[in-house]
């Protein structure tokens, strides 16, 4: 795994920097009184701060050592009770005696000092963990639910407790991201097709993200829940929804369209030597989620104007409540970009009050800011996009709580019901 992303997995045993000794009963470092310097997993600063204390820090450290030592040898029928501890093969134990981090102790019985050592055991086992089902936009326009099955192992277990808290919510977080920013460049027959693919690409870059936290991903294993709106190519032609040709299946994605592309205009052209009706070979896009409806099928030319901003603005005044207002309870500032590159500033404020709306700043400071085109404003104040979906697609930015501001969706649905 690691000789492909370019660097090697540390071994589970002993640890190059932490010198270890196996004599012993314990398997402890090299005496429990042993003054020396240990590298530090933070790095040469946290090196530098150490070694600032001088000798009067590492002798009180003996001190109290030796003391709590003592009590222990003394108090042992009973003391050992909760001194010793026996660690499993599968896991180790990394000790903070008096705030210093020691060498990861295990397998076997290790030696606690009471009230001076803090411990925790880290797992070594191979684990999964699933990255919950995301709505996200496609590069041809498709909305679809992606998940992810991750699994993966820690290979330092020094890292992985000084690094991070929360092991598997930050790589849970780190998967999310990398998988969104990978499948937004991709069309929907990317995605099913180079699954495998893909999935091997992800694994690459988060573990470049978590090599640092001394953690391992093993396998990275994408899952399409649905496909919530197909990709906008469905709408012009069927090229997009064929399936993939007999014998192209290892080819690229594009080639296999190009092929089914001359192939059809074969047939096509087959068809119309013969004279005779072809409805019943005829191909029909179907939506599975939504029923199609007459302006999906309608042509460009007769699409209706978009309101604008102002326009849309003008009508949040008739919905604004206080149920509403109770049900956001936030206040946001949008910057909207325009076509002709300039940028105008708009506030809706569902703080207090019935709520309000309109140009500039709101007064005090807002809750949440969000960045984002005119269009794509307009798509999210008539429901054509959701926030989610722009958020996770990055075509909406947002600065402050982004759980405020996925809020905005309580706008919305009022704003279909008003309609």
């Amino acid at each position: 795994m690691f000789s492909r992303s370019g660097y090697q997995a540390l071994p589970l045993g002993d640890f190059d920097r932490f010198q270890q000794s196996s004599i012993g009963l314990y398997g402890a470092q090299k005496g429990f009184f042993s003054f020396g310097s240990k590298q530090d997993p933070l790095g040469p600063t946290g090196n530098t701060a150490d070694s600032s204390q001088g000798w009067l820090s590492w002798i009180c450290h003996g001190i109290i050592t030796s003391l709590v030592f003592l009590l222990m040898v003394v108090t042992f029928p009973i003391s050992g009770w909760f001194a010793l501890k026996i660690v499993p093969t599968y896991e180790r134990v990394i000790i903070f005696r008096l705030g210093r981090i020691r060498a990861p102790q295990g397998p076997g019985m290790v030696l606690l000092l009471p009230f001076i050592d803090h411990w925790q055991r880290v797992d070594l086992r191979t684990r999964a963990f699933n990255v919950p089902p995301c709505k996200l936009t496609s590069k041809d326009g498709a909305v679809i639910s992606m998940g992810a099955d991750v699994q993966f192992r820690v290979w330092d277990p020094v890292l992985s407790v000084m690094m991070v808290k929360d092991l598997i919510a930050a790589t849970r977080m780190t998967a999310q991201n990398a998988m969104t920013k990978t499948l937004v460049k991709k069309s929907l027959r990317e995605i099913q097709v180079e699954k495998l693919r893909i999935g091997e690409q992800l694994l690459l870059e988060i573990n470049d993200m978590t090599k640092s936290w001394g953690l391992e991903v093993d396998r990275v294993e994408l899952s399409m829940e649905a496909v919530l709106q197909p990709p906008r190519e469905n709408l012009v032609g069927p090229l997009a929804t064929m399936p993939p040709m007999p014998g192209l299946e290892g080819l690229d994605g594009t080639i296999q369209q190009l092929a089914a592309h001359f192939f059809s205009n074969t047939l096509a052209l087959a068809g119309s030597g013969t004279g005779a009706p072809e409805a019943a070979d005829s191909m029909e896009t179907v939506n599975e989620v939504e029923p199609p409806t007459a302006p999906l099928l309608a042509t460009a030319g007769s699409t209706r104007r978009k309101p604008s901003v102002d326009e849309l603005l003008s009508a949040l005044d008739p919905i604004l409540s206080e149920a509403l207002v109770g049900q956001v309870g936030a206040s946001y500032q949008v910057n909207i970009a325009l076509p002709s590159g300039a940028q105008s500033t708009y506030f809706i404020d569902l703080s207090s009050g019935s709520g309000r709306a309109g140009r500039g700043v709101p007064e005090g400071s807002p809750d949440v800011i969000l960045e984002v085109a005119e269009k794509d404003l307009q798509d999210l104040l008539l429901g054509d996009l959701r926030p989610l979906s722009a958020y996770m697609s990055g075509r909406l930015q947002v600065k402050g709580d982004l759980h405020l501001a996925l809020k905005l969706e309580e706008l919305v649905k009022a704003m279909k019901q008003r309609r």
